[in-house]
């Protein structure tokens, strides 16, 4: 058995989804499992090198996890050929100049998403990488999660019989930071540093309906400001420039209409923060994060509605639950290992940088619809996922 040691550049950790899911659940913890087994026995390791614009937090992040490597000057770590691979967890607006300088260096691309704050700017990060004939992958974290890979075995296997709609409920209240602070960063308000529900949630819910149910091919929707004002981290009142909801009807492939509300203004009444309803013909479920609750035709009860009297009916407890009967990782380490495991094998990952476009021209489209109160359709981009 062979072990190779693959290092990787690693922009935006001290981040919240950059150090608590890339770093620490994915990247060192399987470094701490020995790296990534693959097929044939060898063992692919991992060394982060981490870049970002604190030095304090940086060595204090390299001192509890044993790192050797860190620095503020990602040029000069761009500049390390030891080094195969970038990922990228920063602010969005700082991406796409930081990928096509990595790219430049012969590096490998992961990253977050939004790829770009713009589908041309997509399109030339793709065009950049396949001049440079590097690998590239895209974080689609909720293709991994257990709710979502129980949803995508019972559309394999047929429960659905002809699926008809989806219907998603995302989102929570976001604390506008006065009184009590806010658990997401300030930038999420400001568009001018690349915030808003619409360029951080579509892209998520492209690769999630393209991959489960078809392809998107018209959008109507509406984008909108729920709260205008909002407190950043020092404290200081400020104006929410960005969109903190939005509300999309989408027509995929196949006469599916899926409908998406997704929200940093709501308070959940629901088993978890994001939960899609799928109906079809022969079957219907609801899947969240974790959980997947089911119901067959055969199952179906027959309500009646009659508005005289109240319900004798408990309508939740007509579903029944998809056991988990295999064991799930982190979604984020699962996609860790995916990627290594392609580029190590010399084959391209299947959520690449063109799938990240497509995820940027659902949120033109969305925000072209709200902007101009219609429907808008969509030309997509590339190669299916």
């Amino acid at each position: 058995m062979a072990e190779r040691t693959i290092r990787i550049v690693m922009n935006g950790i001290t981040g919240r989804m950059g150090y608590r899911q890339h770093l620490l659940r994915s990247i060192l913890a399987i470094r701490d499992d020995g790296g990534v087994a693959l097929p044939n026995g060898d063992r692919l390791q991992v060394e982060p090198v981490l870049v970002g614009r604190n030095a304090e937090k940086l060595a204090k992040i390299a001192k509890d996890h044993a790192v050797a490597d860190w620095t503020t000057d990602l040029s000069a770590a761009l500049a390390d050929d030891s080094a195969s691979v970038y990922f990228d967890a920063q602010v969005t607006s700082g991406r796409k100049d930081a990928i096509l300088a990595a790219m430049a260096r012969g590096k490998h691309i992961f990253t977050e998403k939004p790829i770009a704050e713009t589908v041309a700017d997509g399109i030339e990060l793709v065009e950049a990488a396949e001049a440079a004939g590097v690998t590239t992958g895209v974080v689609h974290d909720k293709l991994y999660l257990p709710g979502l890979l129980k949803l995508k075995r019972l559309i394999d296997s047929g429960f659905f019989g002809r699926i008809l709609s989806v219907r998603g409920e995302f989102g929570y209240w976001v604390f506008e930071g006065d009184i009590i602070p806010a658990q997401r960063p300030s930038w999420n308000y400001r568009a001018e540093d690349g915030g808003g529900m619409v360029l951080d949630m579509f892209c998520h819910w492209n690769y999630v309906m393209e991959n489960l149910f078809g392809r998107v091919e018209a959008v109507t929707a509406k984008a909108v400001t729920h709260i205008p004002e909002r407190w950043d981290e020092q404290g200081n009142k400020y104006t929410a420039t960005a969109d903190d909801a939005a509300y999309g009807i989408f027509e995929l492939e196949g006469g599916i209409i899926a409908q998406i509300n997704s929200s940093w203004a709501v308070r959940v009444d629901r088993g978890e923060l994001v939960e899609f309803q799928v109906d079809g013909t022969h079957g219907s479920a609801v899947a969240g994060l974790f959980g997947c609750r089911i119901q067959h035709r055969v199952r179906t009860p027959k309500p009646v509605w009659n508005p005289d009297l109240p319900t004798d009916q408990d309508f939740r407890a007509q579903w029944e639950q998809v056991p988990d009967n295999t064991e799930f990782t982190n979604g984020f380490r699962a996609q860790w290992e995916q990627f290594l495991t392609d580029l190590d094998a010399g084959r391209p990952h299947p959520y690449d940088l063109a799938a990240g476009v497509r995820g940027l021209q659902l949120v033109d489209a969305g925000l072209q619809s709200s902007n101009e109160g219609r429907r808008v359709e969509i030309q997509q981009f590339g190669g299916a996922a």
